[in-house]
């Protein structure tokens, strides 16, 4: 009698194929909404059914959000295993498999191994922010005027070469222009601040564990047999570190399962190769191809329209999209005169939604670039509806940087940017000249009374690293409120500096959730591997991350760039800005102007992303004029609305006086003829 499996409950015939094919290389194509995050979890759950160790699986996904959720879902279904699989079900709930990000991957290889590559296990993180100073340093002690080359640009150039697995010597010999040259000269000297630093940035996360376990071989088995079962979602976004470091791992017989969607290749502008899912069974010759397209999210109307838009594009595999869901209602589409007049028709809507029973929070308004926002939050305001936009980061406030700076720098001494960053936090009176000979390691010409603010200072870090070490992490953050002075000083404050004394203990009770995930017996974790977490998930913090950990994050209408919503999903969806050169986008790279144009496919990927965020209706909006960088143009309507039928289509602009609506087209002449 065939075994009946509790992996298989509740899945369709495709996703059930995708869980029983555990052997081998895998590759499922996956629709938007067709259940994808549902088969990695049940086809872990099927190899630890079988009585594969937790242990020999992995799971990668790209963002903290994504792999938190995964991680919920997993003990949700370990847990819930029936009687007949208990035992498996407590070993395996006491050894969670290893669901996590790609960069977080890195971090855990890297402090495992750390003394290969010279480093403290206690390494700083990098944040885009410490990484342009430190690059505005190096292109200052390498010659290069300020006005010369713009920090964030060289970054960029250096980071997408990483991101292509190349180091700073395969680059300098492959320069092709003078910024090239620079940028080689500079990577040189920014490599030497990073090693001063004790620290690594985004983007060595990942290369230098794929030199590690290229120049070591031995640990390359290691985690080889360790992790004998690999999968990896989003594959679609995988640049070529990632995917060098995918093949290293799955070695010479590979268990390898991705997930992922070329239609939904947005992120090419970072790195991203469609190539890596296009080509997958030429790179894993043998592999297994499975299709999931049933959309359980979104109504007949949007998959309809969604397939038409995605289907002209040529670099992709061919795959049809359906649902068994109601056809809905169909695609509302919105003229406004100006910009203001269209975002007051996106907030009045929401309004009347949310006053029809609608949640706020099951609310998204898209957009292509930021700068659209503030007529949207203007609007929202206006109208009293209430909305968070998506990008203020709560480890990006001062405050908070503030305190990570201390807790970084008492276990990492040699850290001299969280030095700069905190000496004087609250000011202790230690001038330029005294911090310049500290980060010299140049102590000898301080005069008696630096000696003695200094050694306050250092007195004051030992013990915060003592804490850091010994005592619950929440202890510990409360400790160097006290301890530093930054508590007494910011409750003389006013308004403003008690918000941020809120933000302080809002920290403080994040520390509290780390101590309480560390303190499963399973886990066995230690104070101190609950300040690495805290420190990691703050360095790799991503935007989606702040939908859960904003404060004040209550029933709100979404305000978020296109890019942001990818992977997330509402019961109604505004995209806006729907003009030619604004979606799909003209301009040049924003982090390289040199760099190539848009491309026309991607743009037409992220249209589809957007549609397809939404479970009952989508709202297209566009302005006939729009201010962009305070000159006024004129707009004409993004060509992907002369791709939809007319069929999925109803306008929304009030019928012109004395005569019918004229059609789709009726809303595109309004754009033309304006007094």
């Amino acid at each position: 009698m065939e075994h009946s499996f509790d992996s298989l409950e509740g899945l369709n015939e495709r996703q059930k194929e995708a869980v029983l094919a555990t052997e081998g290389p895998l590759l499922v194509l996956a629709g938007a909404g067709s259940g994808k995050t549902r088969v990695i979890t049940h086809r872990i759950l099927h190899l630890i059914e079988k009585g594969i160790a937790p242990q020999n699986i992995l799971a990668v996904t790209f963002t903290n959000k994504a792999a938190r959720e995964m991680r919920e879902r997993m003990r949700a279904l370990l847990s819930n295993l029936s009687p007949s699989a208990l035992a498996v079900s407590r070993a395996a709930y006491d050894a969670l498999p290893l669901l996590t990000t790609f960069h977080s991957l890195g971090v855990r290889i890297l402090r495992e191994h750390h003394g290969l590559l010279g480093l403290r296990r206690h390494f700083a993180i990098y944040d885009r922010s410490d990484s342009t100073k430190a690059i505005k340093r190096a292109l200052d002690e390498s010659g290069y005027g300020p006005k010369e080359f713009e920090p964030r640009r060289m970054l960029s150039i250096i980071s997408h070469a990483k991101g292509n697995a190349m180091t700073r010597d395969s680059f300098g010999e492959a320069t092709r222009s003078y910024v090239e040259e620079a940028a080689a000269v500079v990577w040189e000297r920014y490599e030497h601040i990073l090693k001063e630093e004790q620290a690594l940035d985004f983007d060595d996360l990942l290369l230098k564990t794929l030199r590690l376990l290229e120049n070591h071989p031995e640990t390359k088995a290691h985690y080889r047999s360790l992790f004998r079962y690999i999968h990896i979602d989003e594959y679609q976004d995988t640049n070529k570190v990632q995917y060098e470091i995918a093949r290293a791992l799955a070695g010479e017989i590979p268990n390898i399962c991705v997930v992922g969607d070329a239609d939904q290749n947005i992120y090419s502008w970072r790195g991203a190769d469609i190539s890596n899912i296009l080509q997958f069974e030429r790179h894993f010759p043998g592999a297994k191809t499975i299709l999931l397209e049933e959309n359980y999210r979104s109504t007949q109307t949007i998959i309809a329209a969604s397939n038409t838009i995605i289907e002209k594009n040529r670099n992709r595999i061919p795959k049809t999209v359906f649902t068994s869901n109601a056809e809905g209602e169909p695609i509302g589409l919105y003229v406004g005169y100006n910009q203001d007049e269209e975002a007051n028709f996106v907030a009045t809507t929401a309004q009347t939604l949310i006053g029809q029973g609608a949640s706020a929070s099951g609310i998204a308004v898209l957009f292509r670039t930021n700068f659209q926002s503030r007529a949207l939050e203007e609007a929202f305001l206006g109208l009293g509806v209430p909305y968070q936009v998506l990008g203020v980061r709560f480890f990006e406030r001062k405050e908070i940087k503030d305190v990570l700076s201390f807790l970084r720098l008492a276990l990492n001494p040699d850290s001299t940017g969280d030095l700069a960053r905190v000496i004087n936090v609250p000011p202790r009176g230690i001038g330029k000249i005294t911090l310049l000979k500290l980060i010299e390691k140049n102590r000898n010409g301080l005069n008696a009374s630096a000696v003695a603010k200094v050694a306050e200072f250092d007195a004051m870090m030992k013990e915060i690293g003592e804490y850091a070490r010994t005592k619950p992490l929440a202890e510990t953050l409360r400790f160097i409120m006290k301890r530093t002075g930054m508590e007494d000083l910011l409750k003389k404050g006013g308004e403003e500096e008690l918000e941020r004394l809120e933000n302080l203990r809002e920290l403080v009770s994040l520390g509290a959730q780390y101590d309480n995930s560390l303190r499963r017996p399973a886990d066995g974790g230690s104070p101190e591997e609950a300040v690495e977490q805290l420190l990691e998930d703050a360095a790799l913090q991503t935007d989606q991350d702040e939908l859960k950990n904003a404060k004040g994050d209550e029933d709100a209408v979404k305000l978020m760039t296109i890019h942001a919503a990818k992977g997330l999903e509402f019961q109604y969806v505004f995209i806006t800005g729907l003009e030619e050169g604004l979606f799909p986008h003209e301009r040049l790279a924003i982090d390289d102007p040199s760099g190539p144009r848009t491309d026309e496919e991607e743009e037409r990927r992220l249209f589809y992303v957007a549609l397809t965020r939404a479970q009952k209706k989508v709202y297209l909006t566009y302005a006939a004029l729009r201010t962009i960088f305070g000159s006024q143009r004129v707009s004409m309507p993004s060509s992907f609305l002369a791709d939809l039928k007319e069929e999925h289509i109803e306008e929304c602009n009030p019928l012109p006086a004395g005569g019918a609506g004229g059609g789709l087209l009726s809303g595109f002449e309004r754009t033309i003829y304006i007094d």
